[in-house]
């Protein structure tokens, strides 16, 4: 009886093994999208006929996003390329001889026989390959989430697109450098720090795609 019960607990620390997503999980910065704060009860003391000091922007500048709420544009063009060779050889010889010349009462003639040898060969060859050759294009618009210390703009955004039974999710956050941002209020993916990226499938698609829950129990259980 102790035997079932303890092939049960097994069982079921399998299944539950078995039901974990094998999909790596990208840490996206949350929310992915931000609201300013609302504006005070207390009314600000006009300081102007046409332009107020409470809702401040510059009439000539060029608009770019440097406020929480804003909203810009990323191209995304990551590109990564890895290729890795490595060859190993290693050989090692070995030889060992004996032999006896003189052992009292015996003579030279019996001894003459009496020879030992050994020789040991061994050798390695080993080689590897590895290769890699990534590349993620596309645009999204980020809304800014927090504005840094030093002015640095940190956005994040999340881009959801259903067709037909399928829906494609992307989702992006990083910190922006306001220097690095493009007069039509866009910045290079490449000139955004502490990047992450996410793109999943959902629906039949994925599913399709994906392994399922006792194929996972018995790969999480099989010892080879």
């Amino acid at each position: 009886m102790r035997t079932l019960h303890t092939l049960g607990l097994a069982l079921c620390g399998a299944a539950l093994s078995g039901c974990v997503t094998l999909n790596p999980k990208v840490d996206v910065v949350e929310p992915t999208q931000a609201r300013p704060a609302p504006p005070t009860a207390t009314a600000a003391a006009p300081n102007g006929s046409i332009f107020q000091g409470a809702g401040y922007r510059p009439l000539y500048e060029t608009h770019r996003a440097r406020m929480v709420g804003d909203i810009i544009t990323i191209v995304i063009n990551e590109e990564l390329k890895a290729n890795q060779e490595k060859t190993t050889t290693i050989q090692k010889d070995g030889k060992v001889s004996s032999g006896i010349t003189a052992v009292p009462l015996i003579g030279a003639s019996s001894l003459a026989k009496l020879e030992a040898a050994g020789n040991s060969n061994n050798t390695y060859n080993g080689k590897g390959t590895a290769k890699a050759d990534n590349k993620f294009e596309g645009n999204i618009t980020a809304t800014v989430i927090e504005v840094l210390p030093n002015g640095h703009l940190v956005v994040s955004a999340e881009k959801q697109i259903g067709i037909g039974p399928n829906v494609d999710v992307l989702r992006f956050s990083g910190q922006i450098d306001p220097m690095a941002i493009q007069r039509d209020n866009s910045v290079s993916s490449q000139k955004v720090a502490n990047v992450r990226v996410e793109q999943r499938g959902q629906g039949a698609q994925q599913e399709a795609q994906g392994i399922g829950w006792l194929s996972r129990i018995f790969l999480s259980i099989s010892p080879f």
